[in-house]
């Protein structure tokens, strides 16, 4: 394949955004609290239980993640767009002041913000950083879970937010 083809970023990025993709809020509490939204969320193993998050070299997510060494990922559910787009925005506020409209909890091994309401909530341990272009691939081993199996997932689709319905089929005897 020519490497024209791949050096238009912009065909690239929409050719990358027709894989629907949950979204999730990367979270660390120490030194201090950040939070960032992401779709470069993956489980990884199940024995031991690993998930990877990529994080672009640039954002101020990559130094936080990198000196606490722990980390939150909060996958959010469908009512959940606002927090996305919340931690989406560069001009928010950093620190703490990040959280103030948020519902959040500390979580209890990592210190990392746990958003109220999410689909599913995972602390996490910092066991690995690899080299991946322009992001780092951090993987982390999953100390703690909880989840909410009765909520729907928000999805990125072609750079927009989207909800999935769930169809429902009766079936009759």
């Amino acid at each position: 394949m020519p490497d024209s083809i791949l050096s238009d970023q912009k065909s690239l990025r929409r050719a990358f955004g027709t894989f629907a993709t949950g979204v999730t809020v990367v979270t660390t509490g120490d030194p201090v609290p950040h939070a960032m939204t992401a779709n470069s969320f993956a489980s990884v193993s199940l024995d031991p239980a690993l998930v990877l998050v990529c994080v672009d070299r640039c954002a101020v997510m990559h130094r936080c993640l990198s000196m606490a060494g722990r980390f939150g990922v909060n996958v959010l559910a469908s009512h959940q767009e606002a927090e996305a787009r919340h931690f989406a925005d560069r001009s928010r506020s950093l620190g703490a002041a990040q959280f103030e409209h948020v519902d959040w909890l500390p979580g209890s091994l990592t210190g990392a913000p746990l958003l109220s309401g999410a689909l599913a909530r995972f602390e996490c341990e910092l066991t690995a950083a690899h080299d991946g272009g322009d992001h780092t691939i951090f993987l982390g081993k999953v100390l703690w879970l909880d989840q909410r199996p009765d909520r729907e997932p928000l999805v990125v689709f072609r750079s927009g937010f989207r909800q999935i319905t769930p169809e429902r089929v009766e079936v009759t005897a």
